[in-house]
């Protein structure tokens, strides 16, 4: 697949005009199969091309619009559509040779992309050779199209398809539903689910491993091949995958081919798997194969990530996770790696509570919400989740070991403590432990930690579930393995699967049908709402405030909610405002909670911090085939030096909530550095930045994984506060924390350090570092001054290097993302460009 933009350029274009054509051709034995491909053949005139488009809403979305681009070709014209300039491209594009092809609708046209990717000579060589046979040239297209490159080409790829078939009745409840009647009717299968489904036990072989950054040394047979007959499913998870810069910042590992082939040859050797889905983010992968028997009866196979590193974003800590069908049951499978450092449990904590309310997969339905991870039947978690064991020394814990008092060793277990406290994973459970912690040994050995930090051993790589019909089977770690810094831990579940009895359903699916057409279409549905204004009182910055509306059915029918546009506006709400859900379906006599959120973001805070918006909007509730209700949201914004801009918070003297609205709003509309009608010297830089900048430089020149490892959220809204109010007057939180919220404070800046008109500039010298200089000395003079702080203030930071673990590379990276914004979308060339910027000013000589 394609990965930046320079890995694709065009090579041919069909209009989409009455000569052009797309229709379906899949076999009927691929339709008997839910993990076919969707098989599509578009014609244009005397060409004709055939393709495989891969399962998921990516490509459902995609011939929905090409359809659509398509009918409105017919409406607007009787005539073929004249493409002039077609003919003078063609001219200049000709003789480019295809290596691969795909489809996407730009405007009335079609546009075939060709890969330009380190797999092109294979490609070209099996092309020609399958032109060689002769036959079909759109099916020797079909064959190239959407092509996975060479890294990927030994995924044996069958589950592919989300599509309803003949051959499983039970996709009728995931098809994509569309008005009240066929929502109803969906609600009342779920409702009788029991008198149409049964369970059927299939075994699902869940292991983790974190491998420190490792190549595969040896061969993973005893760990995934443990059990005496083959699980029917494996879902296989990694940790730091890959610890290199490259992995880190650009998402990209030779190591994922490598872990993969490793996995495939160890599965059990006595039955045939298919590779479903593999999802990676940075160094944190998720495998999942079904036997091959089994494939046919897997659908809505939807994969997502989430990072949960510095800043919230970056995917060095986070979680994958793959969604699926299985008969009539819908799993989600999840692997994370959460927070190091044994005294961060409440950072873990919240990582494990990001995950839950960011990892949302798409429907079918484009229209409906889209899922959570604990909208399913059965969730399965794996992962190094880095909980450790506390309040016991190192001697105290290996004595408890050597014992294998795992029993006891287990009370003081820091997992076991917040899930007996309800904080994390509610509803989950834990298989009992009786093996020793999986972490830490010396690489290569079975040796406890003999390094200087002498690691207590803990038990950092766990496997949850929650659902109904699950039983463990077992939970162990594998000691022979010995790679890692981790040993790797399996569990073997046995999951009740919900299937289909076809005549029975076709039974109850004719009663609910039927029971249908007997009520009363004419009865207007009505709703009653628990409150029609809602008011947030100090709204602070990124900081989440939420209220319940809650919504009873009184009318005599089922009803489905939407909330509306407004006339002229483009979506339902504010920015800075969501409804939980947005729609909804209500049966008769039932009720919803509807969760108003408002959070203001960098995107959000620059106009409400100077006034020119408020926290003022009015919801319009609409009831299909009823009336509408509206709901005001108002609150008061306590201003922020977050989303202010440097100009701004150089004028302020005092902490920006002691200063009247007017004056706020008068600052904002002050253009560069215009202070006419200020007597007052501007500051040099804005008192907030040199704060936290001051605070890092007297507590944490020698702090380890600096701007790397993430603070926490309650300990930022402290510092928020703290910066806001001037109470109290040094920063209160760890280092983490302080750190991270310099990094968000830059990011929030509504006009970057480097203001955007220079950023063109910065490119073209990145390379010359007298060049470099002069531009920023061009700068405003409160934004040169902020440049020339933090270039100073990173420079000190790597005189101690040695300590801190910092290099220029990580620093330059970071920074220059949050300094050197472009005011269009980035590509990895200019983001590479805004590093060896950035580089010229961490020199020490640099001035």
């Amino acid at each position: 697949m394609a990965v930046t933009a320079d890995d694709v350029s065009l090579e041919d274009i069909i209009p989409i005009s009455l000569d052009f054509a797309v229709v379906e051709v899949s076999s009927p034995d691929e339709l008997a199969v839910v993990g076919a491909d969707t098989k599509v053949r578009v014609s244009y005139q005397e060409e004709e091309l055939e393709l495989r488009l891969p399962f998921g809403s990516h490509s459902r979305f995609f011939l929905s619009e090409v359809n659509r681009t398509w009918s409105e070709v017919c409406k607007s014209t009787t005539q073929t559509p004249k493409f002039e300039w077609i003919s003078k491209y063609h001219k200049a594009t000709r003789g480019q040779g295809v290596v691969k092809q795909a489809l996407a609708p730009l405007g009335t046209t079609l546009t075939k992309l060709n890969q330009h990717r380190k797999t092109e000579k294979s490609s070209e060589k099996k092309g020609s050779s399958e032109k060689e046979k002769g036959a079909n040239s759109g099916t020797q297209n079909s064959k190239q199209a959407y092509a996975v490159p060479e890294s990927r080409e030994d995924r044996d790829d069958l589950v592919r398809s989300s599509s309803h078939t003949t051959s499983n009745k039970a996709q009728i409840l995931a098809m994509p539903q569309f008005g009240l009647r066929d929502n109803l009717i969906k609600c009342e299968l779920l409702k009788n689910e029991n008198l149409y489904t049964y369970t059927e036990d299939f075994s699902f072989f869940l292991g983790t491993y974190n491998v420190n950054g490792q190549t595969p040394k040896e061969s993973l047979h005893p760990w995934l091949s443990c059990t005496a007959t083959p699980p029917d499913m494996y879902c296989v998870g990694f940790q730091e995958l890959d610890l290199s810069k490259e992995a880190f910042f650009f998402n990209d590992t030779p190591k994922e081919l490598e872990w993969t082939k490793a996995v495939s040859e160890a599965l059990h050797p006595d039955a045939k798997y298919a590779l479903v889905k593999l999802v990676r983010l940075v160094g944190i992968m998720l495998i999942f194969y079904v036997k091959k028997k089994y494939a046919k009866f897997i659908s809505d196979v939807e994969a997502e990530t989430v990072g949960t590193g510095i800043m919230g974003r970056m995917g060095n800590k986070g979680a994958v996770a793959v969604r699926f069908r299985f008969h009539n049951s819908d799993i989600c499978v999840v692997n994370s790696h959460l927070a190091a450092h044994i005294e961060e449990y409440e950072r873990r904590n919240q990582d494990y509570k990001d995950i839950c309310s960011r990892l949302h997969f798409r429907q079918l339905d484009p229209t409906q919400p889209p899922l959570t991870i604990m909208k399913h039947d059965v969730v399965l978690w794996i992962g190094d989740l880095n909980y450790r064991i506390t309040e016991l020394d190192v001697s105290n814990v290996k004595e408890l070991i050597s014992k294998k008092d795992f029993e006891t060793l287990h009370n003081y277990d820091q997992l076991k403590r917040q899930i007996d406290e309800k904080a994390v994973f509610v509803g989950f459970v834990e298989g009992e432990i009786d093996f020793q912690p999986t972490y830490k040994y010396d690489t290569g050995s079975d040796k406890w930690d003999t390094s200087e930090k002498c690691r207590v051993p803990a038990w950092c790589d766990r496997i949850l579930w929650t659902g109904k019909n699950i039983m463990q089977q077992h939970y162990q770690s594998h000691m022979t393995l010995k790679t890692s810094d981790h040993k790797p831990v399996s569990s073997l579940l046995v999951i009740g699967i919900k299937k289909v009895n076809a005549e029975v359903y076709k039974k109850t699916f004719e009663e609910i049908v039927r029971n249908i057409d007997k009520m009363e279409n004419e009865c207007i549905p009505s709703v009653t709402l628990s409150k029609r204004e809602f008011h947030f009182k100090d709204v602070k910055y990124m900081q989440r405030r939420a209220e319940t509306l809650s919504l009873l059915n009184d009318g005599q029918v089922p009803c489905q909610f939407e909330f509306i546009q407004k006339p002229n506006e483009s979506t339902y709400c504010k920015p800075w405002l969501t409804a939980d859900p947005p729609k909804g379906f209500i049966a008769q006599g039932g009720s919803v909670d509807i969760e108003l959120e408002v959070f203001v973001n960098r995107s959000t805070a620059p106009e409400l911090n100077s006034g020119k918006e408020q926290i003022e909007d009015i919801l319009v509730l609409h009831l299909e085939r009823g009336k509408d209700y509206f709901i005001s949201v108002t609150g008061n914004y306590l201003p922020s030096c977050y989303g202010s801009s440097i100009h701004s918070l150089c004028q302020l003297r005092e902490p920006i909530q002691d200063m009247p609205q007017e004056t706020l709003r008068d600052m904002a509309e002050m253009v560069g550095g215009d202070n006419e009608g200020n007597t007052e010297k501007p500051l040099d830089i804005p008192k907030e930045l040199w704060m936290m900048v001051d605070h890092l430089f007297r507590n944490a020149l020698n702090q380890e994984d600096l701007f790397q490892q993430p603070g926490l959220r309650s300990e930022f809204a402290e510092i928020r506060d703290c910066l806001d109010t001037g109470i109290p007057d040094s920063l209160p939180g760890s280092n983490h924390s302080a750190a991270e919220a310099l990094l968000l404070f830059l990011d929030a800046l509504p006009e970057p350090v480097v203001p955007y008109y220079s950023y063109q500039q910065c490119l073209e010298s990145c390379s010359n570092a007298s060049q470099c200089e002069k531009v920023i000395s061009m700068l405003p003079q409160c934004h040169k001054n902020v440049f020339n702080y933090l270039a100073a203030f990173l420079r000190e930071l790597l005189k101690n290097s040695a300590s801190n673990r910092l290099d220029v590379n990580i620093l330059a990276t970071i920074f220059a993302s949050l300094l050197l914004k472009s005011p269009t979308k980035q590509d990895l060339a200019e983001k590479r460009k805004t590093q060896e910027f950035f580089q010229h000013f961490l020199a020490q000589g640099s001035s």
